[in-house]
């Protein structure tokens, strides 16, 4: 089981990338909102309740899928309401099954992930639109980031298109 575990900045592209990594390996895309906005419409955001239960179902999800050697892709925002070894508990579910997880990092310049954040597309997954939330969350954010575990691959998608980025996780999930 490989579990290409993308994470970034808000607005970097993950759910896009991912879709195009999907279609290009056939594994079954797991993005994070289909679990926080399922737990969002019961909780309110970052309320105990809503981040024990995102976390709980985040994990059971990958649990299964290692066990049943499905791979698969999570697109995952590191931020403050996560706790801060989510990712290495994640890494330990996938491996205790003989898996591999792929970390892959995305970056966004900021006037490119300001112009991106009020996309109408965003909306859909109840995706964060606010600029002002942004602005200030962002040191926040870029903490929760750069506590994440080392990337076997960090692409600056300011500067690349979705499609060569997929191509670009296949070249180092197949190596």
């Amino acid at each position: 089981m490989q579990l290409v575990f993308i994470y970034g900045q808000v607005a970097s592209g993950k759910l896009t990338i991912a879709r195009k990594l999907a279609e290009r390996t056939g594994f079954a895309l797991f993005h994070n909102h289909l679990i926080v906005d399922a737990v969002g419409a019961v909780f309110p955001f970052g309320s105990e309740s809503f981040i024990r239960l995102r976390e709980r179902f985040w994990l059971e999800v990958v649990a299964e899928a290692a066990k049943e050697d499905r791979s698969l892709i999570f697109t995952f925002a590191p931020e403050p309401t996560v706790t801060p070894d989510f990712a290495d508990r994640v890494r330990a579910l996938v491996e205790s099954t003989g898996g591999k997880v792929i970390f892959v990092a995305l970056t966004v310049p900021a006037e490119e992930q300001e112009r991106r954040l009020v996309e109408p597309s965003r909306a859909t997954f109840g995706k964060m639109q606010s600029l002002d939330l942004l602005h200030s969350l962002r040191g926040e954010f870029a903490a929760c980031v750069a506590a994440m575990p080392t990337p076997i691959l960090t692409i600056d998608t300011g500067n690349m298109r979705a499609e060569d980025a997929a191509q670009a996780i296949v070249a180092v999930a197949s190596a």
